[in-house]
């Protein structure tokens, strides 16, 4: 019999992922061709333009079977493809299944049907949290099991068997039966029947062969160590995949990663990003293809990057913010070279094809990417983050804000969340009965911005899972601690269930929780949830509406109380300083508002032709994905612009766009208009609806 592989043992397998990319003809296909592999493999496109199919998945979460248009997932995690073209997706959420997409275009499902540990046939079997999938040469499904702690192989029939582990987290080797992991995410599987794990929160790489469990890499806490099995750390690893000789590519999420696992241990390959942003961040999913190219899917920003053989990166997807992803956690390539992946927080398939001609720009003609925009909102019953959960809280923040960094630069990023006031140490509750779904769902552990992200709601400005003198809180929240014995992290593992109500930390000295609905990039408003007892009845203030010209020169000439406004000027920015407030905050607590836009008026009052309606420029429903969001939405005057100062000063450019995910620049185009007298029309409106009534317009003489 053949023994374990560990370092030191020259393995026989070859790697999982198949065949190099080719281009794809269609946008958005439904049904797709079973692969036949070319006779002789050409070398993967790089740095060339991509595009992302939509395959499955319409970004609302569920468990719909049925044609792939109408198909729907809940947490689509892992993703494995066979020899045949069907793609495989081990889904997370509540569905706690393995779904099949098939070449016709269906989808069904092909084991699983709720929430448990039972082997079985079908959708009598259960599973808890699958995560990474993988399929060996016989077309056996291999299950990263998170919540169960255990590994499980699944026959092309549905048959579940436990491979590995007995549902009960800890670190054990040996009889695979006796085993015990933790936490496990990634997996991949060689061609001699070698079953590789990513056991992420034992931070080991483990191998599993001719029933035994043994550990090839990692040791016991979280580090960066490169060198021999045992000698190496990891932080949290989860992607896995393999070449052709045999090395084991590794997602070191926590390290933010790529590392490399083979005869002589643990190392951290070159990578040379033709620009310092694109080295990844927070790595997750990843796919080799048989000539070396590595695909790295990325959990912090929701990119696809490869990288050659050399070690050159190039952003494959996600530099154009029309393709950011909100959380691609598997990948794999068909026999024709395609990228399948899964985007979890999205609940969507995809799939990425090569616009590869010639001098060609990227095509944007991609498919919708990330959670559908009208998708419901968490069910939370109109719970608050604090105690009393159905009373009143002061409201402090709210979508859309500006906001300023330490620098001392005002305009540093949007504020994307919905804040609450209390006093440091109040501990802070679950608002709506969820799972955890990210691999890393606490983070900045000590500093203000410390978090903890619970399915699509995360809270911020906490200490997770402790109590205002450290302590923890619960014994779901793991305190980590460094060699020194103080604490140095808090994890919490994929699967874990919190109901509403529960305590997930208390309130560091922030002085309030900042609650964020939705994933990075795709951050809905709070106040849709429908507090209990928040209530909105005092409408905007408009301070000022101002004109500049394109340098941002204020014009400030008068007559007649009209500013003056030469025709000539090259357009005109229209600037307005507006705030709100909700019902019970203190008076000088300022809020921003929801939604702004602008008319053109003759002077009796009727619109202009094309400004019947207000045009409604500046949306705060939900975030946009751009950072250079802020500096268009606001003008450089704005935020806290004074040191000390207590007053946020919001200074809305309503001629520019920021508003369903898009962005722009614009200006009010004077010189079509005859010379005369017009007047602008300002709408300004809070998240109620309610609306500012007074200060909204002003005269302009045009010469």
């Amino acid at each position: 019999m053949a023994r374990a592989w560990r370092p030191g043992a020259r393995p026989a397998f070859q790697a999982v992922a198949a065949l190099v990319l080719l281009a794809l003809a269609a946008t958005v296909l439904l049904r797709w061709p079973a692969p036949a592999p070319p006779a002789r493999e050409p070398p993967s496109p790089f740095a060339q333009p991509a595009r992302i199919d939509r395959i499955a998945g319409d970004g609302i979460r569920g468990s719909v079977d049925g044609p792939v248009d109408r198909a729907r997932f809940d947490d689509p995690f892992g993703l494995a493809v066979d020899a045949g073209g069907i793609v495989y997706v081990a889904e997370g959420g509540d569905g706690n299944r393995i779904r099949r997409l098939r070449p016709d275009g269906r989808v069904d499902t092909l084991a699983g049907g709720g929430e448990g540990f039972v082997d079985g046939s079908g959708v009598a079997a259960r599973l808890h949290t699958p995560s990474g999938l993988a399929i060996d040469t016989h077309g056996v499904l291999y299950v990263a099991d998170t919540g169960n702690h255990a590994i499980r192989r699944i026959t092309p029939q549905g048959e579940v068997s436990t491979l590995a582990g007995d549902g009960v987290a800890g670190f054990v080797d040996g009889p695979a039966h006796l085993a015990r992991f933790h936490a496990p995410i990634g997996i991949a599987v060689g061609t001699d029947g070698t079953v590789f794990v990513a056991d992420s929160h034992n931070d080991r790489i483990r191998a599993i062969r001719d029933g035994r469990v043994t550990t090839l890499a990692g040791g016991d806490r979280p580090g960066f160590v490169d060198g021999p099995g045992g000698e190496a750390r990891f932080d949290t690893p989860t992607g896995l995949a393999t070449n052709r000789a045999g090395r084991l590519w590794i997602a070191d999420t926590g390290n933010g990663a790529v590392r490399l696992l083979d005869v002589h241990g643990v190392s951290t390959p070159l990578l040379q990003p033709g620009d310092p942003d694109d080295t990844p961040r927070a790595p997750l999913a990843l796919a080799v293809a048989g000539d070396g190219t590595l695909y790295i899917g990325e959990l912090a920003r929701g990119r696809v990057l490869q990288r050659a053989p050399d070690g050159r990166l190039h952003v494959f997807t996600g530099r154009d913010m029309a393709q950011r992803l909100a959380r691609p956690a598997g990948m794999a390539l068909d026999a024709r070279g395609a990228l399948w992946l899964t985007d979890a927080a999205a609940h969507r398939v995809h799939r990425i094809a090569h616009v590869h001609r010639a001098g060609m720009k990227q095509n944007l003609r991609d498919a919708a990417v990330g959670p559908a925009p009208d998708a419901p909102l968490p069910d939370t019953r109109g719970r608050w983050p604090l105690a009393p959960q159905d009373g009143w809280h002061e409201v402090v923040g709210t979508m859309g804000e500006v906001r300023g960094n330490f620098s001392g630069e005002s305009r540093s990023h949007l504020h994307d969340g919905f804040d609450v006031r209390a006093d440091v140490g109040t501990p802070v509750l679950a608002i709506a009965d969820a799972k955890v779904t990210s691999p890393l769902a606490a983070g900045r552990f000590g500093d203000q911005a410390e978090n903890v992200a619970i399915d699509a709601l995360t809270y911020m400005h906490i200490r997770v899972g402790r109590s205002a003198q450290g302590r923890a809180l619960d014994p779901r929240f793991t305190l980590l601690r460094d060699n020194a014995g103080r604490p140095a992290r808090v994890r919490i593992a994929r699967g874990t269930r919190l109901a509403a109500g529960d305590v997930v930390g208390t309130i560091n000295p922030q002085a309030h929780v900042h609650l964020i609905v939705g994933p990075s990039g795709y951050q809905r408003n709070a106040v849709g949830l429908g507090f209990a007892n928040f209530v909105d009845r005092v409408a905007p203030r408009i301070d000022a509406v101002e004109l500049r010209d394109p340098l941002d020169v204020p014009l400030t000439t008068r007559e007649d109380g009209r500013v003056v406004v030469p025709r000539d000027v090259g357009g005109v920015q229209i600037v307005v300083e507006a705030w709100d407030q909700v019902d019970g905050n203190l008076p000088r607590r300022r809020l921003g508002l929801h939604a702004l836009g602008w008319q053109i008026l003759h002077d009796d009052g009727t619109p202009l032709a094309g400004f019947e309606v207000p045009r409604m420029t500046l949306d705060f429903d939900r975030m946009p994905p751009h950072r250079e969001a802020v500096r268009v939405a606001y003008a450089g005057d704005s935020g806290i612009t004074v040191h000390g100062a207590a007053r946020t000063r919001f200074r809305y450019v309503v001629t520019n766009t920021v508003r369903d995910g898009h962005i722009g620049t614009g200006v009010w185009a004077v010189d079509a208009l005859p010379p005369g007298n017009y007047r602008v029309r300002i709408t300004a409106l809070d998240a109620a609806g309610n609306a500012a009534t007074t200060n909204r317009e002003l005269g302009v003489r045009l010469r």
